[in-house]
């Protein structure tokens, strides 16, 4: 398994994050936390609305039935999200946010606690307070947020003392905005305009980890065997042979390629398909490779 250093600090993580969103779903929860980890997949993502609280309960429960020891995990949750009402980032709502999952994870601390989604009406000096005293009282040991463009994360940054070390965004082969701007300086065309503030050279210059979320998502659900997108389809397997590796670990392999060091978020519950992706993330791909792939999923360069 491929290990990356967790934003600026100096912790060692694994380059593949499973993510719990759907471990509701799993036939066997144990067997899928067990297969992640003796694959080097030691970074968990959770957070407190999924399955209305449910997941974590879930994950608790099968973790207690494995050997694996909560010191050699890497846990994380969000928070922030009222679904269906509004965003809170309110001193009251992330404390018991974080307690809420803590009680349901069964643990004393995360490892990491991302703030879910941009609350408009948020007040930086009241999620300094919220940090701090999570920090002070040990409940959580690192900060990121999840969704930010530059000018939010710099906002937060005013107050809060904490490095925010990740920065959770949607990125994969069908959906390459902030490499498209990138690429498009100085041009007129759609891929050229910049929806998110050149999030992708802030994350890089500040040394934020971006945790690649729903990274097999296109236009119409999963775009691996898709048979709308033939000719992305057709170098994934072209490819995927080449390297010994199924498309699904060659799309991972794409987005660990870059070098901005993110980390993948496997979503997936089916355990050959755990196994696959993390496999790839020791795969290098060649710089003509990543590019044929990048055009292949309709991109074009200018």
């Amino acid at each position: 398994m491929k290990k990356i250093k967790y934003g600026s600090s100096d912790i060692d993580v694994s380059a593949v994050i499973l993510g719990l969103m759907r471990i509701g779903t799993a036939e066997n929860p144990v067997k899928v936390i067990e297969t992640a980890y003796d694959n080097g997949i030691t970074f968990f993502d959770h957070a407190d609305i999924y399955g209305d609280g449910e997941s974590e309960i879930i994950f608790a429960d099968a973790l207690k039935k494995t050997s694996i020891k909560r010191e050699d995990l890497f846990i994380q949750s969000k928070c922030g999200i009222v679904k269906g009402k509004m965003y809170n980032f309110s001193k009251k709502h992330i404390i018991e946010s974080v307690e809420g999952s803590l009680k349901r994870l069964d643990m004393d601390y995360l490892d990491s606690l991302l703030l879910h989604r941009p609350d408009t009406l948020v007040d930086p000096e009241e999620v300094a307070e919220a940090f701090n005293q999570l920090e002070s009282e040990g409940k959580v040991r690192h900060f990121g947020v999840s969704n930010f463009n530059p000018g939010q994360v710099e906002l937060l940054k005013k107050s809060v003392k904490q490095p925010l070390l990740a920065n959770q965004l949607q990125f994969g082969l069908m959906h390459t905005g902030m490499v498209d701007a990138g690429l498009n300086v100085n041009r007129t065309e759609a891929a050229s305009v910049d929806h998110d503030g050149m999030i992708l050279e802030y994350s890089r210059i500040n040394d934020m980890t971006i945790q690649a979320w729903s990274p097999y998502q296109g236009p119409n659900g999963v775009f691996i065997g898709d048979e709308n997108l033939p000719e992305l389809n057709v170098k994934l397997q072209e490819l995927a042979e080449k390297y010994g590796t199924t498309p699904t670990g060659l799309a991972s392999a794409w987005i660990l390629h870059h070098p901005a060091n993110m980390q993948v978020i496997a979503g997936s519950m089916n355990i050959g398909r755990i196994e696959q992706i993390a496999k790839a993330s020791e795969i290098e791909l060649s710089r003509e490779d990543w590019y044929s792939l990048y055009l292949a999923a309709g991109n074009k360069l200018p």
